[in-house]
């Protein structure tokens, strides 16, 4: 199984990979962006907000998602998988931008990731106060000081995403207490893994 955990900066996706990490110690642990060498430079050009295109971002994330898939993904789909992010943060981010239409998006994620997606999505949900509480607790990189309205834009953009890849997605309440949110991740992962078996 292929999961990925999704969610706007701050919502705490790598403390529940870190948990997760635990429950399923032979599980493929990646990232994406910078789940490969080549990802983590184009990691860091992303988070320093250097790209001034839009589109030039855009093409940063899906070369960083072609390799991703290549190297990670593609040669581990038997193997129990747990992505922190996905292409569905690729395309919200870009359908924020409205760079390109839904189906050019849709097109050019499909032709670099071939059309392997995540089996289900869970995203971790913010509310606008939290959000805001959680970012003025921190330093802030190039795409959380864009603000609160433009990370909460790509929220709603996470889940149209995962509509137009037509991947299960799960929602979380990230203003719970860190273990319920694992809690619940695990019995949805039990009860895909016991309807499977």
């Amino acid at each position: 199984m292929y999961i990925a955990i999704e969610g706007i900066d701050t919502a705490g996706k790598s403390t529940q990979i870190t948990k997760l990490a635990k429950h399923f110690p032979d599980a493929i642990m990646t990232k994406e962006p910078g789940g490969t060498s080549i990802g983590v430079d184009i990691r860091e050009m992303v988070l320093s907000a250097r790209a001034k295109s839009k589109k030039a971002e855009f093409l940063l994330f899906l070369a960083d998602r072609a390799e991703h898939v290549h190297e990670i993904i593609e040669p581990n789909l038997e193997k129990m998988i747990i992505s922190d992010r996905s292409a569905v943060s690729g395309i919200a981010y870009a359908l924020v931008q409205g760079e390109l239409d839904k189906k050019d998006l849709v097109a050019l994620n499909n032709f670099a990731t071939g059309n392997i997606y995540p089996d289900k999505v869970f995203l971790l949900r913010l509310t606008k106060k939290e959000l805001e509480y959680r970012l003025s607790q921190k330093e802030l990189d190039g795409i959380e000081r864009r603000g609160w309205e433009y990370l909460l834009n790509i929220q709603d953009a996470i889940i149209e995403a995962t509509k137009l890849l037509d991947i299960e997605l799960v929602m979380i309440d990230a203003t719970q207490s860190r273990s319920e949110i694992t809690k619940n991740i695990l019995n949805n992962i039990k009860d895909s893994n016991d309807s499977i078996s």
